[in-house]
């Protein structure tokens, strides 16, 4: 019976057609990095048109020399003769796989053919060889322990810069409940005027501002006339004005005085003015006299007991918003410092492990998911195929996708997967029982199965293959390598590793497929968990 090949997820078989193109190689063995060179021939008429492939890699061998193609006349039809300069700087077997070859934009496949690179090997008796050094210790610098004090560094900065904004709040929360009135207000900023000792050290300018405002301030505060914005002239206007209306016993002499110190003080701003230190001394007392005298002065209102109740309504109001706005300070205070510690204790993981181990363990990985979660082993197909996965795969339907006269061969086929080839990982497990006894070709088999993927998209792949057993001696054969695939929607490319295992017993096939990117370590510790544990059904049992 003819033999099948089947390719990628159990497409349609293809018999043998009739041969146009040859295929032939100078050597199959050559050292590490020598030329092969491939030559591909087809026979056909004069009006034929022939397109040779234009790749990169045959397989896992590199294309070094694409040759001119070489045209010979034989009566009335044409021989043309492709050659391909072909290395590989591995040693190990290799197969180059079959290509296609546009005949009138039929496409004819040339024969895969299997090399074999070897090591140049070393002459021991012409060369003189020397015993193995002894191991020196690498100079390792200052090693990592500067991470280590520069994370420690910048937690203690972050919160040392939280303590401050914390204290600054606690101090401006006690200034406010130290000044509860204006003339205690008042008489705290005198003394504390005093203790900077400004004039003393020449700063007689500032000394008189800061003097003037803070009684200034008292006025606007306890006796409600716009002193700040007033000219000295305005403000005692304002203030015997204010004494007449609110009935205060303010005599000539307090005002006068309260008048000239005022005026001493704008000469010492606006016009350079310098007092004598006994006048600056007498000044400041005038200021504290006047600022007690008004006080003394302002009329003590007795409210009635509808202004009583009514005020304290507002107090109580107005504690509550105080409350409540002190309350979501505090919660504004723990989140920021919540939020500078889990800052810090993550550029200090960053620095000290490394970004990629943050990402992975705290920020999450979906490989990483996928190892660590609970795994299932179950039984898929038929003939039956054992395996441990860390998802359950799922029944798809590929039979739609089989032409009828691949389709009128197989008496039954199921396929189960899990995820995508544009997923962070894919695994597919196939089985196909055909209707008679069928001799299979399992290199053909995974040559198409590695063609139907290119025609999938899959660039550039590079294919190696192996023998594979499991655990019950069942023999079938491996296929792996990586390939790139293109994004339709951003243009860009991903490196994809991929895994084949087909195993043909009696009557049956059975096929497992994992895809996922390349250099994804969890992804591989993924792999190679399934392969050891896959498990066949023996029909011959």
């Amino acid at each position: 019976m003819k033999k099948i090949l089947l390719y990628f997820l159990f497409t349609t078989s293809v018999f043998a057609q009739q041969k146009q193109v040859t295929t032939s190689i100078d050597t199959t063995k050559n050292k590490i990095g020598a030329e092969f060179k491939l030559t591909l021939k087809t026979n056909v008429d004069t009006l034929s048109r022939v397109v040779f492939p234009n790749l990169k890699n045959f397989g896992s061998l590199e294309v070094i020399q694409s040759y001119p193609i070489d045209t010979i006349r034989k009566n009335d039809r044409y021989e043309l003769i492709k050659k391909y300069g072909l290395t590989q700087f591995d040693s190990g077997k290799y197969t180059i796989p079959r290509v296609k070859i546009l005949i009138n934009n039929k496409v004819f496949l040339s024969d895969s053919l299997k090399v074999e690179v070897a090591n140049v090997q070393v002459d021991t008796l012409k060369q003189k060889m020397y015993d193995i050094k002894d191991i020196v210790p690498a100079n390792e610098g200052i090693g990592d322990w500067w991470k280590y004090l520069l994370g420690l560094v910048l937690i203690a900065g972050i919160g040392a810069l939280i303590y401050w904004y914390i204290k600054k709040r606690q101090k401006q929360k006690t200034e406010e409940e130290i000044y509860k009135t204006p003339i205690e207000k008042a008489t705290s900023l005198l003394n504390n005027l005093e203790k900077k000792e400004l004039w003393q050290h020449g700063e007689v300018k500032e000394y008189y501002s800061q003097l003037t405002d803070i009684v200034r301030n008292y006025i606007e505060e306890a006796i409600e006339i716009p002193a700040m914005e007033s000219t000295t002239s305005e403000l005692i206007e304002g203030l015997k004005i204010a004494s007449q209306k609110k009935k205060m016993k303010l005599s000539k002499e307090t005002i006068d005085s309260l008048f000239m110190v005022l005026k001493q003080a704008d000469l010492v701003k606006f016009a350079k003015s310098k007092p004598m230190d006994f006048e600056i001394t007498e000044d400041r007392k005038k200021i504290e006299r006047a600022i007690v005298t008004l006080d003394k002065a302002i009329p003590i209102v007795v409210e009635n007991a509808d202004e009583l109740l009514l005020n304290e309504m507002q107090r109580q109001e107005q504690l509550k918003r105080e409350l409540q706005k002190k309350k979501k300070s505090r919660i504004m205070t723990a989140a920021g410092a919540i939020v500078g510690l889990v800052f810090g204790i993550f550029v200090f993981l960053v620095i000290t492990k490394g970004f990629d181990y943050v990402k992975d363990n705290i920020i999450g990985h979906p490989s990483k998911e996928l190892l660590e979660g609970e795994w299932i082993k179950s039984e898929y197909g038929n003939p039956i195929v054992r395996i441990e996965t860390p998802k359950v795969l799922k029944r798809v339907d590929l039979t739609k996708s089989l032409p009828k006269e691949g389709m009128a061969l197989i008496k039954e086929m199921q396929s189960f997967a899990y995820g995508s080839l544009i997923d962070n990982f894919y695994i597919m497990v196939s089985t196909l029982h055909f209707k008679q006894q069928t001799q299979i070709d399992l290199e053909k088999s995974l040559d198409g199965a590695l063609q139907s993927m290119e025609a999938q998209g899959a660039q550039n792949m590079i294919v190696k293959k192996e023998d594979f057993e499991t655990k019950e001696g069942i023999k079938g054969i491996k296929g792996f390598g990586t390939f790139s695939q293109i994004d339709t929607n951003s243009q860009s490319s991903t490196k994809l590793y991929y895994e084949v295992l087909i195993f043909s017993q009696e009557g049956g096939l059975q096929q497992i497929i994992i895809v996922h990117k390349e250099g994804d370590e969890y992804a591989n510790q993924i792999s190679e968990r399934i392969m050891s544990s896959v498990e066949l059904q023996n029909t011959k049992q």
